[in-house]
């Protein structure tokens, strides 16, 4: 069995009124996923559903933390991710995606599966930029970080470039 098929809800049993739905997932979720740029974490959706006559509302709240890289230290870290977000299926003539939040599907539709939308709703809470919990007291995230010891390897290494050197000769003798 496909880890995704686990999130199929089918809809053509379900009668008109309210019905409530909970998912958990872990790294398996992610791997399947075509080009996923989370590859490992774990998380539980719970899922409320309204149905009636011309639409299918749900409510999709996600509890998950992933695994990311840092991008300035590379190192791996946790990062908690806790959402609730609105997508409704309104009944129409073709399957399309209207906006973020709306999408049209046929009458015959007999399941829904909700694994690409919990995914697209987590990856848009995933920061552009990368950084460890521990570079939260940065000032300034677009500076690299010196220690005073980092700079002072920096000037040795300026004195002794044997270019300076030949430079501060020329000048000399000027």
């Amino acid at each position: 069995m496909n880890e995704l098929d686990r999130f199929h809800i089918d809809i053509y049993k379900l009668s008109n009124s309210s019905h409530e739905y909970d998912f958990e997932f872990g790294d398996a979720f992610f791997t399947e996923q075509e080009g996923s740029i989370i590859e490992k974490g774990s998380g539980d959706v719970h899922v409320e559903l309204e149905k009636n006559e011309s639409f299918i509302k749900m409510t999709i709240q996600i509890n998950s933390k992933v695994e990311l890289v840092c991008d300035r230290s590379l190192d791996p870290f946790d990062f908690d991710i806790d959402i609730v977000r609105n997508i409704i299926f309104k009944y129409g003539e073709e399957e399309i995606e209207l906006d973020d939040e709306v999408v049209m599907i046929t009458r015959d539709t007999q399941r829904l599966n909700l694994a690409q939308y919990i995914y697209e709703f987590i990856g848009l809470e995933i920061p552009m930029k990368r950084l460890h919990p521990r570079f939260n007291d940065d000032n300034n995230d677009d500076e690299l970080v010196y220690s005073d010891e980092d700079r002072k390897v920096e000037e040795d290494e300026t004195l002794s470039d044997p270019r300076w050197e030949a430079l501060k000769k020329l000048k000399e003798n000027n």
